[in-house]
């Protein structure tokens, strides 16, 4: 019964355990032997806690045997991006920096799940410190993409959407700052939430951007999110950031009920998408419209400006972080993170002060959209995922349509709405005002009683095949040359004190253009 219980959802497990059709040891050793099965293709676990899962399960099938059920998560396994604190496990985040270093306590999110009863399987992969790209130079390889061992999985969150996706886990906890859940969940077939800034506590959390870090959840479906949001929302006194809003009772909000729903639909932020995602999108829409929503056309800001203003905030935030790392030791980064990182070196304070300024006006325009509508729809990404052979340093010239909402830190998200032709999942996204993750996850629980995108699991060959393909090894750009910015460059590495070598320099000088001229458009909108 071990292939049928990793098919299943957080919902209908939970139910299974609590009728007592299920026991938690039977559900996480169907788990790790998923994983034993998988994992040395897949690449999605860093860290398997076996020993420790397994003493849980006995631990929860004995409160559960004697009458002390804790609720819907108990005896539910999960995993943890490997950038989140467990007790006594590694926190590597996916860096030779912090290789062998061991946690002292849970992370607050870690803390409430297995609160509720829930039981962690170990640490998942990510970027490095969560941002980047794959990085074929580190102890740690990439993580496959369980639709297609060619194609990643998306990031930061590679290892929970993985696991998740190929049956190792239920439940995974992992991280956005600019689409880090919700891009993995487009590519993995999933229901990937992003919650409202603040929401869920980032205590024991290695932060990335830290106005944008945001936990969330990969799941498999909209109700598997409200479940487990019911019991990882509220304060906490150990982060400041943490909202005291009033945590709703999610699970009410998933009636289906649709009627007079006011749904703006977001056409602009996936100008350029491929057919197929287009007419998913397209389908959807007439879904909700079955179920009594009524949809109409909203205009936001241009992806441009969002993109802009991201990135001058994320990339001071980041750089202020690893400064210091930077000028001791800049070789024992990979090279993906230092491409995409030491640009911030590059951020002046005044356009730093410019970006949280526009940040606070594209906001309020968003907000006042969102007067007129309940929800927003759109893309999460602009297809399915891309092949390893693909892939660039420089990466994609256009952010995705999950960066905005990270950027004004509302609440969005990502549910599977197709396939291409190539087998590859398709999503949409479902955003909402400060706060209203009731109000989204009703929306995608409505589209998943009409579809069944969301049971869809991929299939593997016996054994794995081993996979070849890569990304292609950084080669330097034809750059024009322009003393005026290598001047700027080595001023700012000055002023750091940091020494780089020449290929380290060269790609600092293409990773720097992107970085000018989002600058060049905040200071423009200022």
């Amino acid at each position: 019964m071990s292939d049928d219980l990793t098919s299943l959802s957080v919902a209908r497990l939970s139910r299974l355990i609590e009728a007592r059709e299920v026991s938690p040891r039977e559900l996480v050793e169907a788990c790790l032997a998923r994983i034993e099965q998988l994992d040395t293709t897949l690449a999605a676990f860093v860290e398997v806690t076996t020993e420790n899962a397994r003493a849980e399960a006995r631990t929860a099938e004995h409160e559960i045997a004697n009458g002390r059920y804790r609720g819907p998560l108990h005896g539910i396994p999960f995993a943890v991006k490997d950038i989140i604190d467990v007790a006594g496990v590694p926190t590597t985040c996916g860096s030779r920096l912090l290789a062998g270093s061991r946690a002292k306590r849970d992370a607050t999110c870690v803390s409430r799940l297995t609160a509720a009863g829930a039981i962690s399987l170990g640490k998942a992969a990510t970027y490095e410190f969560a941002t980047g790209g794959p990085s074929f130079d580190l102890p740690w390889p990439p993580t496959r993409n369980p639709w297609n061992l060619d194609h990643g999985p998306g990031g930061s969150s590679t290892g929970p959407a993985a696991a998740v996706a190929a049956g190792m886990a239920p439940l995974a906890l992992g991280s956005d700052t600019g689409g880090s859940i919700r891009v993995p969940a487009s590519y993995c077939g999933l229901t990937g939430l992003k919650p409202t800034y603040g929401r869920i506590s980032t205590a024991g959390v290695w932060p990335l951007a830290r106005t944008f870090d945001t936990v969330g959840l990969l799941c498999r479906s909209a109700e598997d999110a409200a479940i487990s949001l019911q019991a990882l929302a509220g304060s906490d006194p150990a982060d400041r950031t943490s909202a005291e809003t009033q945590v709703p009772d999610y699970g009410a909000a998933l009636s289906g009920n649709l009627r007079g729903l006011r749904v703006g639909l977001v056409r602009h932020l996936y100008d350029g998408a491929g057919d197929e995602l287009v007419a998913a999108i397209d389908t959807a829409v007439s879904v909700l419209r079955g179920r009594g929503a009524v949809v109409a056309d909203a205009i936001l800001a241009d992806l441009e400006d969002y993109g802009a203003c991201a990135r001058i905030i994320t990339g001071a935030e980041s750089f202020t972080l690893h400064r210091g790392t930077f000028g001791d030791d800049p070789g024992i980064f990979g090279e993906m993170f230092r491409y995409r990182v030491l640009p911030g070196v590059l951020v002046q304070g005044s356009d730093y002060v410019a970006a949280r300024e526009m940040r606070r006006r594209l906001t309020r325009a968003a907000l006042d959209v969102l007067d007129r509508f309940d929800v927003l729809i759109t893309a999460s990404t602009h297809g399915p995922a891309p092949a390893f052979a693909t892939m660039s340093y420089g990466g994609r010239l256009r952010p995705f349509a999950t960066l905005p909402f990270s950027l004004m830190r509302l609440p969005a998200v990502s549910v599977c709405n197709g396939f291409s032709k190539a087998g590859l999942p398709l999503s949409l996204q479902i955003v909402g005002r400060p706060f209203d993750e009731a109000g989204i996850l009703g929306v995608a629980h409505a589209y998943q009683q009409e579809t069944d995108w969301h049971e869809r699991r991929p299939s593997f060959a016996t054994p794995l095949p081993t996979p070849t393909t890569c990304m292609p090894d950084w080669t330097p750009a034809e750059l024009a040359e322009d003393t005026v910015i290598d001047d700027y460059l080595e001023a700012c590495l000055r002023i750091h004190g940091i020494r780089l070598s020449d290929r380290q320099r060269r790609q600092l000088r293409e990773g720097a253009g992107p970085l000018l001229s989002a600058a060049a458009i905040v200071r423009g909108r200022g």
